[in-house]
């Protein structure tokens, strides 16, 4: 039983399911803005949300809020959220938290990309083509601004 020490601490990590969490489309002032003349205004918000759900599984989503305006008028606006969860164990806090910030968003982001685009599409309106994220810049970021707040506890958490 000399190989089973090595085994239970060799590095696990595994996507355990891909999910479409959340999806929002509203057009709160059509039809009358269909007739509207005037180049859209796009803004797109993401958000990047992480937390434990079981012992070494952990559930990260990504959420893109895609608002149109025209005319200081919105055209449409598009949330949605995609989920997976990841089953990642035998990792220092080091290593885990990059993987969970950056590596877990990345392999979630072209599935919402392609989401925001089919609805916007569906809707009746040219596709949202969200552009390339650099999740490790944003990564980075957010660990500044909460620099202080986790006091080595742990997971990064918002309630995305």
């Amino acid at each position: 039983m000399a190989d089973a020490a090595p085994a239970a601490a060799t590095p696990v990590f595994q996507i355990q399911r891909l999910y479409l969490k959340d999806l929002s489309l509203e057009q709160p002032n059509s039809p009358q803005i269909l007739l509207e003349q005037g180049q859209p205004q796009v803004d797109i918000n993401l958000a990047v949300g992480a937390g434990a759900i079981a012992d070494g599984v952990y559930e990260v989503t990504v959420t893109a809020t895609v608002t149109t305006k025209v005319n200081d008028k919105t055209l449409f606006l598009v949330e949605a959220k995609q989920g997976g969860i990841f089953e990642i164990r035998n990792l220092p806090e080091e290593q885990l938290q990059p993987i969970i910030g950056i590596a877990c968003p990345g392999i979630i982001y072209p599935y919402l990309r392609a989401i925001v685009s089919d609805v916007c599409t569906r809707a009746g309106f040219p596709p949202v083509l969200l552009s390339e994220v650099n999740f490790q810049a944003m990564y980075e970021a957010q660990q500044q601004a909460q620099a202080g707040k986790t006091n080595g506890s742990g997971i990064i958490t918002s309630a995305n």
